[in-house]
Formats: C-alpha cells, sequence, structure tokens
C-alpha cells in the first residue's frame, strides 16, 4: 500500500509545479505525489521535447503595418484596426501557449525573462517587434544569459522602449545603458556614471524600424573610440558592451538573486552554492540547482501569484483555451488586475507580492474565475459530496486547504461551478504555499 504522502511532500510538490510549470493539469499533482519529490523535479525540468500541445497553436501572422498614417482616414482606421487586433492575437497566442504546453517550464522562463526584459507594447505600438522579442526570449531562456544580453542588447522592441533612437554621439541618451545595467545584468551601485556614459557611446549607431523592430548599424554613427566601462578600456559596440558587462562576477550574483526572489522566496537569501552553478552563466543548469533546492520544504518560503500565472493555472487545471473566451471580456479582466502580457507598466516591470492581493483585484479575479468556469471542465468535482473538499486540493494542487476554506467550500458542494470558482478565489491557490 503507497503511504500517504505527508503534507511535507504535498508543499514541496505543489511548489514545484505552479512556480515552474504554472500549476499542475488534472490529474497531475497526485500522480506525482506518488511518483515521489525526484519524479516531480524531473518533471517540471523538462523541456526541448516534442510537444503537441504547443503544435496545436498557431502563431499570428502579423504584417510590417508600416509608418503610421496622417489624417483621419479610412486608410487611417484600418491600420488603427489592424494593429489593435494584432496585440490582442499576440496576447492570446501566447497565454494558449502556456495553458497547453506538455512541457511548461521553457514559457514559464519566457514569462520570466519578459517581466526581466521588461518591453511594453504600449510605447512600441506594433505588435511584430514585440513578436520577435518574445521569440528571441523563449530561444534564450534557457540557454546562456551572456548570449541572451548580447542578443536582447540589439533587440528592437527593446531600443526603441529605452529610447535608444535617440542616442548620438553628439548628445547620448542613456536610458538604455543605464537600464542594461542597472535592472537587467548588475543591479544597484555597481557601476558608475562614467559607466553609464560611456556605456550610452557604445551604444550609438544603432537605428531601428518602429514597424517591424528591425535594427541596423551604421559604423559612421558609432563612437568607435577606445571606452573605459567597469575598468576594462577598449573599442566597444552593443554586443561586446553586453560581453562585458555579464563577464563580471556581479552578474552572476544578480540573476542568482533576481531568480531566487521570484521563483523562491521574496525574504531570503540565496545559498552561494546557487550563484555557482551559473558561473558559466547557463540559465538552464541555474534552474535545476533552484528546482533541486531544498528550499520547496520551508514553509517560510510563500509566494503570490501574479494575476497571469493564476489564470493559466486556472485555465490548465479546467482545461480551458484562452482563445476560446471572449477575448474582450479576457484582456479586460487582466487589465482589470493589473497585468497584460506585452504590456508591462513600466521598466521594472510588474509589482510583486502582495500588490496582488488588494480588494479591487479579488474582485475582478472573482469575474474572471467566472469566466473560466463557465468554460470549463468540472469533471474533477464528479466524486461525492464528502470527498469533494479533499479531491479539489489534489485537482489544483494545494498542499492543504484551511479550515475556514475547507468550510466554505463543503458549504458549496451541491454546485459544482460555485464550489470550483471558490476554490479558484481561495488564498490557498492564490498563494503559491
Amino acid at each position: 500500500m503507497t503511504p500517504t504522502p505527508t503534507y511535507t511532500e504535498r508543499l514541496a510538490t505543489a511548489r514545484l509545479l505552479h512556480r515552474f510549470n504554472f500549476g499542475p493539469t488534472p490529474g497531475e499533482f497526485a500522480a506525482l505525489l506518488k511518483g515521489g519529490l525526484a519524479a516531480t523535479r524531473k518533471r517540471v525540468l523538462e523541456h526541448g521535447l516534442p510537444d503537441p500541445g504547443l503544435d496545436s497553436v498557431v502563431a499570428p501572422n502579423l504584417p510590417d503595418l508600416g509608418p503610421y498614417p496622417q489624417g483621419n482616414t479610412p486608410a487611417a482606421t484600418a491600420f488603427y484596426q489592424a494593429m489593435n487586433t494584432g496585440n490582442q492575437e499576440l496576447v492570446v497566442w501566447w497565454l494558449d501557449r502556456m495553458v497547453v504546453s506538455h512541457y511548461p517550464l521553457a514559457e514559464r522562463m519566457t514569462w520570466f525573462w519578459h517581466g526581466h526584459w521588461a518591453t511594453s507594447v504600449s510605447k512600441v505600438g506594433y505588435p511584430l517587434p514585440m513578436q520577435k522579442q518574445n521569440e528571441t526570449l523563449r530561444h534564450y531562456a534557457l540557454g546562456n544569459f551572456r548570449d541572451m544580453a548580447r542578443v536582447m542588447v540589439v533587440d528592437g522592441a527593446l531600443n526603441f522602449w529605452l529610447d535608444n533612437e535617440e542616442n548620438y554621439i553628439s548628445s547620448p541618451n542613456e536610458n538604455l545603458a543605464r537600464e542594461l545595467m542597472e535592472l537587467m545584468t548588475l543591479g544597484v551601485n555597481k557601476f558608475t556614471q562614467d559607466d553609464v556614459t560611456a556605456a550610452a557611446l557604445a551604444l550609438t549607431g544603432y537605428s531601428t524600424v518602429q514597424s517591424n523592430g528591425n535594427v541596423t548599424f551604421n559604423e559612421e554613427q558609432h563612437y568607435s573610440k577606445p571606452l573605459t566601462v567597469l575598468g576594462t578600456r577598449g573599442p566597444l559596440n552593443a554586443e561586446s558592451l553586453a560581453w562585458l558587462i555579464t563577464s563580471k562576477a556581479e552578474n552572476a550574483k544578480y540573476i542568482t538573486d533576481r531568480l531566487w526572489f521570484r521563483f523562491v522566496s521574496g525574504t531570503s537569501s540565496p545559498p552561494s552554492s546557487l550563484e555557482e552553478s551559473f558561473a558559466g552563466r547557463d540559465i538552464d543548469e541555474l534552474v535545476s540547482a533552484l528546482v533541486n533546492s531544498p528550499a520547496w520544504s520551508d514553509p517560510a518560503n510563500s509566494l503570490v501569484k501574479s494575476p497571469v500565472e493564476w489564470f493559466v493555472g486556472a485555465c490548465k487545471a479546467l482545461k480551458v483555451r484562452p482563445s476560446s473566451l471572449n477575448t474582450g471580456d479576457l484582456l479586460w479582466g487582466l487589465s482589470q488586475m493589473g497585468q497584460v502580457p506585452f504590456n508591462p507598466p513600466n521598466v521594472g516591470g510588474w509589482p510583486y507580492g502582495q500588490a496582488w492581493l488588494s480588494g479591487a483585484a479579488f474582485q475582478y479575479r472573482f469575474e474572471v474565475s467566472q469566466l473560466i468556469v463557465t468554460a470549463g471542465d468540472l469533471s474533477p468535482l464528479n466524486v461525492s459530496p464528502s470527498k469533494m473538499v479533499e479531491a479539489s486540493a489534489d485537482w489544483l494542487g494545494v498542499p492543504e486547504w484551511s479550515r475556514r476554506t475547507a468550510s466554505t467550500l463543503a458549504a458549496a458542494t451541491k454546485t459544482p461551478s460555485e464550489f470550483a470558482t471558490l476554490a479558484l478565489l481561495a488564498p490557498e491557490y492564490a498563494v503559491s504555499a
């Protein structure tokens, strides 16, 4: 007879599934509990395999819409409609990928890097550059961070977002240089103003076509004299600058701390061994070290799910494709909860933690829950009322319902749709244990 999993085993299994795979599919949590924690670690780390789920999601065919039209004409109306439609299709396409992927780690890491290299369509405007950036992030999501930085520093959407279009030798714009070091590679107080000034000059000569994100380099407009950045002197361009910055020990610590903060704990610091796993800047190796950390059984390491992470997990549990929902209702609900893919509020990305637990956010989460439940598969609740509360914990990957939540759910067992809505709104589901 298989022994009943302990609370600690349920806690670690739930955290690994929710934080690295957006949560379990129906039956997955219970199956992994039977297989043991080692099997769970192996499962959540799987990626790069043939994925029939992703094969079923067709990427939107986004054309280059060209320059913004002048005047109030039928052509201008069609242009803005095409832009709006493209941006909506892009969001729903990515949400579908997150939900239906059989090996979600790559999508989960793409989502993480989207917040790290935070770029917003609110300024970029066009969907095509955002799509190209998204594919770049996915390509390098579990690759080498130095390669990722080298490519991202010449990404068209990021360059436009951070005003590198306005970066000239005669009048340097320091936005991209500063944010590259402060938010994306090194962290605060790890560089000087002189480093920013020199890095901005290294980033001169690059031009972006806003409508398609294509970046070109004009050597005549580039500052080609030797520059000193972080104590190293020599001629620099965007790629060699990124390579230099990411070679610093501060980069390894900053990225390690960032992943620990976002995946494990917002209140504790990672062990030194974790930074050592990132010595070669191998993201896959760092994520593997995170997954194999003993931190998952520590009750203190709870994290609040962001709206998108909560939404994707709920859709996985109820077998709902985001594209099957009313697009207007879905995007409105996500925007009211404060998080729509491709549209972070600023270069620092979205808020974190307790910010997602406001009363206003709960109201809109309730409305989105109803949207999901109405379209969802509630067959996991086809058990006797006396077993429904326990069964729902396994269904949603919850270590344990509190007495208060269990009592609330028990009162709703006669109406599965109401029961499911309450379960999705429960604190134990909104917070990753």
